[in-house]
Parts: C-alpha cells; sequence; structure tokens
C-alpha cells in the first residue's frame, strides 16, 4: 500500500478514536485494508501505551525487588497460569540466559505437588493480571508459610495477589487490545516489559559480560558471533604453501589441490614472505607473456593481511571487509599457522 495511504489512514484513526465504541468495532470488523490496517495500528499503539505506562511504576518495591534477587543465594522460581504462565516462561528463560538462576512453576501444578522445587534461599515471582485468581490464592500463603520472599508481578494493585504479597511490582494497563477488553494483549506486554527490565537490571548487577553470554548460547550464530575463534576453522583447512624459488607450476597445483584460493610463501625455516591468490596468478598472467620462467618470489605480495588463530571470528571477518579481501593468512605466535577464507565464516553462519 502506498505510503499516502497509509498517512491517510493514521489520519482517520485519530478521528475514529473519538467515535462510540461500539461503532468503531464495527467499523474495525468490516473487512477491507483500511480496517486490518486500522486494527494493527490501534493494537501497536495500546501496546505502546502500556509499556510506557510501567515508567510510573518503576518505584522502590521495584528497586527492592532486584536488590533481593541479586542477594538471594537461591534461585527464582516464576509462576503464573493462564497467559501469566507463558509470560512466565519467557521470563525464565531471559534470566538464565542472562545469569540469573530461575525455574518456571505453573501455579496449578504447584499447589498439586511441584511446590516441592521452591528450596529456602529461593525468591518467588508469581505474574497475573487479575490477582485473584483460585490458584494464586491458594499459592501465595503457601510459598509464604515456607518463609520465601513473594515478588507479585500484576495489573491489579487492590488484588489478593498485590496485597499479600511482599512486594509490588504493578502492570495496570488501560485496555486489552482486544476489540472486548478481554483477551490478554497489552497485559501481557506489561508482564514481559517488566520482567525484562529486572533482569537487565540484574544482568548489570552481576557484571554478565559478552563472555558470559557466549557460555550460554554456544549454539547457533549468536553464539557463534561471541565465541568462535579463528583457529577454530583455519585449523580444520589445508595449510597450503611454496617455498620463494617454487615454479609456476607447483604454487598451481599447491593452490588448487587445497581449495583456499591462496597460498603462503614461507621461507626454509618456516618464515612467512607473503602470499599468493588466484587473482594475483591471473594478474601475472596478463602481464607476462613468458609465465613459466616466473618462481613465487617474483609473484607473491609481501606483507600479506593477517590475523592471529585466537581472535574471534568476528574480528576476521571486520579484517576482511575492511580490506576487500577474501582470505587472511592466520598465524600462531608469529609463525604462519594456515589460511581462513570467506567462506569459512558463511559455512559457520557468522556473515
Amino acid at each position: 500500500m502506498e505510503r499516502g495511504k497509509i498517512k491517510e489512514i493514521n489520519r482517520r484513526l485519530k478521528l475514529y478514536a473519538a467515535l462510540p465504541e461500539q461503532l468503531f468495532i464495527y467499523l474495525c470488523a468490516m473487512f477491507s485494508p483500511e480496517s486490518v490496517l486500522v486494527n494493527a495500528l490501534e493494537t501497536i499503539r495500546l501496546e505502546a501505551e502500556s509499556v510506557t505506562m510501567l515508567m510510573k511504576y518503576i518505584d522502590a518495591d521495584f528497586v527492592e525487588a532486584v536488590r533481593i534477587i541479586h542477594e538471594a543465594k537461591g534461585r527464582v522460581v516464576v509462576s503464573g497460569i493462564g497467559k501469566s504462565a507463558i509470560i512466565a516462561q519467557k521470563i525464565v528463560a531471559t534470566f538464565n540466559s542472562t545469569g540469573t538462576p530461575a525455574l518456571y512453576m505453573h501455579a496449578a501444578d504447584a499447589i498439586h505437588g511441584d511446590l516441592g522445587m521452591i528450596q529456602a534461599d529461593d525468591v518467588a515471582i508469581v505474574i497475573s493480571k487479575s490477582g485473584n485468581s483460585p490458584e494464586i490464592k491458594v499459592l501465595v500463603p503457601l510459598i509464604k508459610n515456607f518463609g520465601n520472599k513473594v515478588i507479585a508481578i500484576c495489573g491489579n494493585e487492590g488484588s489478593h495477589l498485590a496485597t499479600n504479597a511482599d512486594l509490588f511490582l504493578n502492570t495496570t494497563v488501560a485496555k486489552e487490545a482486544c476489540p472486548n477488553n478481554l483477551a490478554p494483549t497489552t497485559s501481557t506486554t506489561a508482564q514481559m516489559v517488566m520482567g525484562d527490565a529486572v533482569a537487565v537490571c540484574l544482568l548489570q548487577l552481576n557484571g554478565f559480560t559478552e563472555r558470559d553470554f557466549a557460555r550460554y548460547h554456544p549454539g547457533g550464530a549468536l553464539g557463534k558471533r561471541l565465541y568462535l575463534r579463528v583457529a577454530d576453522m583455519s585449523d580444520a583447512n589445508e595449510k597450503p604453501q611454496v617455498r620463494p624459488d617454487s615454479s609456476l607450476r607447483e604454487i598451481i597445483f599447491e593452490i588448487s589441490g587445497k581449495r583456499l584460493g591462496a597460498t603462503a610463501v614461507v621461507d626454509s625455516d618456516g618464515a612467512l614472505r607473503g602470499i599468493i591468490t588466484d587473482g594475483d596468478l591471473r594478474r601475472m598472467l596478463e602481464k607476462n607473456s613468458t609465465p613459466t620462467q616466473l618462481t613465487a618470489a617474483d609473484i607473491y605480495t609481501p606483507n600479506p593481511k593477517s590475523i592471529d588463530g585466537g581472535e574471534l571470528a568476528t574480528e576476521a571477518l571486520a579484517l576482511m571487509r575492511s580490506k576487500d579481501i577474501s582470505q587472511l593468512i592466520v598465524t600462531k605466535d608469529g609463525r604462519y599457522a594456515g589460511i581462513l577464507h570467506i567462506h569459512d565464516l558463511v559455512r559457520e553462519g557468522i556473515i
């Protein structure tokens, strides 16, 4: 849809906001590109407002909640029911991946045996929009009877959960994005953002670094960017090399046989002299009418771009991009150790 059309719909959306609610719902229910955009934009607006509203709820209870979790010797046990239970699982995943040990406990299962997962030094976070679900009313006093601190993430400050928890993190929203104001939408977004705020504060207090993140995220491209070293890839490659007096035939065989598009030129004592790429060969053939008499010493590029095998793969990628090259000489203790090709980075998902 044209940008101008979208701007017009945005203008009309402001007008719709002044209409009686039932008429607004009726217009949105009539299928058309405009009604779809109106619904989508209104949903995003309401959810954005619910997140912005949280800023006024960051108070002394929030600070104390972060302190208690940070100083706790045990884990964080996060519980909820319904859609809040799904948010609880996401918050647990965020805690665990950023250095705060956490467990998920479904509120209904908790009162049927899963309470056994709560240990003496644990802190409990209980999530609920209403704070008055039957399971929540049963769960909260049971946890407190164990002597554990209970932190409520709740959208109803007068609820059983909010008034009986040790600390209350307010996630009240003005309205759900659901036109019937029923399906949890803005409320679950607010819960998740509040959980993220707690997790990020704990991350910083724990001094959580990129290296820590890599330890917890070893799989996939994200983890590899944080831990994969140059040598992890180059050591698996062939190690093409020729002497300065090697013939053109030997050079071609070495480059073709090792399939890295280049070969290093090293002295008899293993000292690196330079590099010859397949591009160097093509340029040499274009300029020289009697190439068969040439040796590696006549062709190689001295002082080739190189990288230590202990460097991160991302550093190799940055160097390749900055120099517009496809291969890097890899060194170990200053000596030639192999060649890294850009295809190695592609294969590992770094690019």
